[in-house]
């Protein structure tokens, strides 16, 4: 069964999976995921951010490179070019905040000054940054372009939150959680840009996971679990894989505007 809003040529094209729930749910889980698992590398073994994001970045530009290159939508390549965005975008930020000393809130305005720079260049190139058409290269290179950004910008965020306002974990996941229901509100009730509320809840999923997992695994004392990194990774992973196979696997559009 073709989804409503694609042709079918452009259904076998299209390399992006439909928006539902369970799109954002598997996407919160990736965010989560990218935190234990950038934090077990760097942190736990002992990498550093600089190795780690190295690591983290020849994995992102490996699985992209498969990602552009397939013809059809593979659901597991998807999110693991997504799970390396969110990787490489922990230590990326945890590099830029703490190694580079630029501290969280110059941190968060460089990567989104940056995450504007490309949607700028996209608007000007392709005339659109709706993401309800990923179905060219060019297009799909700067939609992955955008959200490495997004995702490095997010964990930022999240910790600039979580650390800095004295909120704790918890309290940064309830904001952010507060903040993506009233963009699905909006979405609903409102007529605001469906591209636009799409890339604000695409950005705030990020801190949401990255306040969730660093909630998982940080000491108690600073009002984490204390749960094992590697192991939160494993199981966060494992879900996903679930979630991925239990749920329905198609191309599909993201909301936007033609």
């Amino acid at each position: 069964m073709q989804n409503e809003g694609l042709s079918g040529r452009e259904q076998i094209l299209s390399k992006v999976p439909q928006v539902t729930f369970a799109f954002w749910l598997i996407k919160i889980c990736a965010t989560t995921l990218g935190e234990t698992g950038g934090d077990a590398l760097s942190m736990t073994m002992e990498v550093g951010y600089a190795v780690s994001t190295a690591i983290f970045f020849g994995i992102f530009i490996a699985t992209v490179a498969a990602q552009v290159s397939v013809r059809r939508y593979h659901p597991f390549l998807y999110w693991a070019v997504i799970v390396a965005t969110t990787t490489a975008g922990t230590t990326m930020s945890d590099y830029l905040t703490r190694t580079a000393g630029l501290g969280y809130l110059y941190s968060s305005l460089l990567l989104f000054a940056s995450v504007l720079i490309v949607l700028a260049i996209w608007r000007l190139t392709t005339g659109s940054i709706s993401v309800n058409r990923i179905t060219s290269r060019k297009v799909e290179c700067f939609y992955w372009t955008a959200i490495l950004f997004s995702n490095t910008l997010g964990t930022a965020l999240g910790d600039c939150l979580a650390d800095t306002s004295g909120l704790g974990y918890l309290g940064g996941a309830l904001v952010f959680a507060a903040a993506l229901a009233l963009i699905a509100a909006a979405y609903l009730w409102t007529g605001i840009s469906h591209t636009i509320l799409f890339w604000s809840a695409f950005i705030l999923t990020r801190p949401l996971g990255a306040t969730l997992g660093d909630m998982l695994t940080k000491p108690l004392a600073d009002g984490g679990l204390n749960l094992s990194r590697i192991s939160s990774s494993l199981i966060i992973a494992g879900f996903m894989l679930l979630a991925i196979i239990f749920t329905s696997r198609q191309a599909g559009n993201h909301p936007g505007s033609a």
